[in-house]
């Protein structure tokens, strides 16, 4: 049994590491030497076409973009569920159910759903083409996912915690900043992974929302290398391990963290 398991984990692990490989060599060869042969090596490592995303197609421009969207959405997300997650956990009765309720039935809407209206809404307020506008949207499609987690998360915290602050005369906004959020970091920071990935990755809003170059994020750039009759793979590659890498860093130093909250929320749910 254990030699199938290490067999089959070995099958999954070269299915997964293999493509990576050869994206990866095909961001050193041209367009005429990818064609020619897809899976060979290329003839020569040099860094041209990395030095062609940052000089000639703007590249620091998308991906600033994305740092900032992707930062603000995910801090201001974390802000305001874990927020309305301590509010719902410390709501008695029937209140805190149905306001639970109304943010889990935010996830079940697929987000085809709501573009028209979502883009109504957006063009009305003038934000379009704006960092501004795909920030708010962002945060608006993420938050019921957030307070979903934290709110799973936070009632498993002792309510005596609560019960003594109050009793030495501890306001709402010092139980949660003192007790609530300290004790919910770990389901926390794996929460701002999972949003990171979501935010980062985006395609589907900055598409509909986001028509100025100037405003345009990593995965909406991407798109510009892909043509009707031909597809620049390498430089659309270079782009990939570009946008990919931010990712794969915040994973390595951040693992620890997601690992615990996941295991926190498995044991305490």
């Amino acid at each position: 049994m254990k030699l199938t398991k290490g067999v089959l984990s070995a099958i999954y692990a070269l299915l997964i590491i293999i493509p990576v490989i050869v994206i990866f060599f095909a961001t050193f060869k041209s367009t005429s030497e990818m064609y020619k042969d897809v899976l060979g090596l290329p003839a020569s490592f040099g860094f041209d076409n990395y030095l062609t995303m940052f000089t000639e197609e703007s590249m620091s421009t998308y991906f600033w973009n994305s740092v900032i969207v992707t930062l603000i959405s995910v801090g201001m997300t974390l802000f305001f569920s874990s927020l309305i997650a301590f509010a719902i956990t410390r709501m008695s009765g029937w209140p805190g159910r149905i306001l639970f309720g109304l943010f889990t039935l935010g996830m079940m809407v697929p987000a085809q759903v709501n573009m028209i209206p979502l883009y109504q809404l957006v063009f009305d307020l003038g934000l379009t083409n704006s960092l501004t506008g795909l920030i708010l949207v962002n945060i608006s499609v993420t938050l019921p996912v957030a307070v979903f987690i934290l709110t799973g998360f936070m009632k498993s915290l002792p309510s005596t915690l609560f019960e003594a602050s109050r009793i030495d005369g501890a306001s709402n906004w010092q139980m949660y900043r003192k007790i609530a959020v300290p004790l919910s970091l770990p389901s926390i920071s794996a929460t701002a992974i999972f949003l990171f990935v979501m935010n980062w990755n985006d395609l589907l809003y900055p598409l509909q929302f986001i028509t100025d170059s100037d405003y345009k994020t990593l995965p909406l750039a991407l798109l510009e290398f892909q043509g009707e009759y031909m597809t620049n793979y390498p430089m659309l590659f270079t782009g990939v391990i570009i946008a990919s890498a931010p990712m794969v860093i915040a994973y390595i130093f951040l693992q620890r963290y997601f690992v615990a909250g996941m295991m926190a929320g498995s044991l305490k749910g």
